[in-house]
């Protein structure tokens, strides 16, 4: 390695541990699984309805999950310590808000109030609630490990003052 350049000719081959990925894949799969259940159940009537008709954000949620767990998972890959910061910042707001719409949902459900229907919440929901919520902790999990930051590689490196 060249001293010049700041390098102490050692490679920090530390990466981020795999449980948060797996554990926000998990959340991820369990919040795909919600858009195809009953969000919703209209009073007085037979006909329920899922995550797919009651409100377009929330296969929208579902699907951008997917894509946050690909570029995740790309990113664990290709990152010097195995995740991009970034990354599972953004992958771990997501999730939050994901919680809090499932949530909001379940208190006031919406997609009926222009139709005037009277309605309930339905299994959907609480899918949707508990996979997002898985969803957000391990995008944490993995946010919080060390191998994400810069200043750690930054502090043991010597840089050459001529």
């Amino acid at each position: 390695m060249n001293a010049s350049k700041g390098s102490t000719g050692t490679h920090d081959t530390r990466r981020a541990k795999s449980t948060g990925l797996a554990v926000a894949g998990l959340g991820i799969v369990v919040f795909n699984i919600s858009p195809l259940l009953n969000w919703v159940n209209p009073a007085d009537d037979a006909d329920p309805r899922t995550g797919y008709e009651t409100d377009s954000l929330v296969p929208f949620i579902a699907y951008l999950g997917l894509g946050l767990l690909v570029a995740l998972i790309y990113a664990g890959k290709r990152a010097r310590r195995g995740q991009h910061r970034g990354l599972t910042l953004v992958s771990m707001a997501v999730g939050i808000a994901a919680t809090i719409q499932c949530l909001a949902f379940a208190l006031n459900p919406m997609g009926g109030l222009e139709r005037g229907d009277d309605l309930a919440t339905d299994l959907g929901v609480w899918v949707g609630f508990l996979g997002a919520a898985v969803w957000a902790v391990g995008s944490y999990l993995l946010a919080k490990e060390i191998e994400g930051d810069d200043h750690d590689y930054d502090t043991h490196r010597t840089h050459d003052t001529h």
